[in-house]
């Protein structure tokens, strides 16, 4: 077996919101790896006195903790309880029903001899990769199919002159309707405070002799095949399994530093926080 990860803050001056752990059970018989990327706060605050590295520390490692030890629960039934969990280390100033409050993307995944079991919460990526070299990618695409205005919204930001006063306003239509549709029906869902978001999770089970491998990206790391188009799913399992995942974050720095005013690639960051994790099984 072999379990590599890298990971890299998008900006050096901010602490990196990702998350990745791995989960090495005595038996030597299966493994559990568990991936979050942490929401970039609001401007306008979260209600919360806790910051989004407070939460995906403790929601990664309680989720890693529950998925590695708790073999007779599912993975939604160890998300729910490590969301559980880490709302009652909240304090009482914290307002956990605030739409802001401090949230994260979600990908688990553990295999034992005869099953692998995975989860998807958001806009992070699952790659399976089958032992015929099929790669499948496990994508929670709500992001990418949000209702009107949204559409016609991120339309007209692209359309205008970037750092214009009429994209500056454009832009910020967009993002409150975005947000507007955040852990809410018809939109996209995020691990926060509710348990009950589990319900949301793409979730499945692959018998364990049909997997080689699999590998978990943060949407930073993911930013070379669904920002860049600089390859595919597999080519970027291939890359991951010949090079490791540092020569993938770095290969996602170049691309984004040959565009730094995000006119050729419209993307929200600059830069973003890379994480991606290979487990050949």
């Amino acid at each position: 077996m072999r379990i590599e990860t890298a990971t890299e803050p998008g900006d050096p001056e901010r602490p990196n919101e990702d998350f990745a752990a791995v989960a090495l059970p005595a038996s030597g018989q299966g493994a559990a790896v568990v991936l979050l990327d942490g929401v970039t706060p609001h401007p306008e605050g979260t209600g919360c006195v806790h910051g989004v590295p407070w939460l995906v520390a403790r929601l990664g490692g309680a989720l890693l903790e529950l998925s590695g030890s708790q073999r007779d629960m599912t993975l939604r039934e160890c998300l729910a309880e490590a969301i559980a969990r880490t709302a009652r280390q909240h304090g009482e100033s914290c307002d956990l029903s605030h739409p802001y409050t401090p949230q994260a993307t979600v990908v688990a995944v553990r295999w034992n001899q005869d099953a692998v079991e995975h989860l998807v919460l958001s806009d992070s990526v699952l790659l399976i990769e089958d032992t015929t070299g099929n790669t499948r990618a496990v994508l929670d695409d709500r992001l990418d199919h949000l209702p009107e205005p949204v559409p016609s919204l991120r339309a007209a930001v692209r359309a205008l002159p970037r750092d214009s006063a009429e994209w500056a306003r454009a832009r910020a239509e967009h993002a409150r309707a975005v947000e507007a549709l955040r852990n809410a029906e018809g939109g996209f869902f995020t691990a926060a405070a509710d348990p009950s978001v589990v319900a949301r999770a793409v979730c499945g089970t692959t018998p364990r002799a049909e997997v080689r491998a699999v590998a978990a990206l943060t949407d930073g790391a993911a930013r070379l095949v669904e920002v860049f188009h600089e390859c595919d799913w597999p080519e970027l399992l291939a890359l991951l399994r010949k090079e490791g995942p540092q020569s993938l974050i770095t290969r996602v720095r170049t691309a984004e530093s040959a565009d730094p005013l995000r006119s050729a690639f419209p993307r929200s960051k600059r830069h973003d926080d890379a994480t991606a994790v290979l487990a050949e099984l």
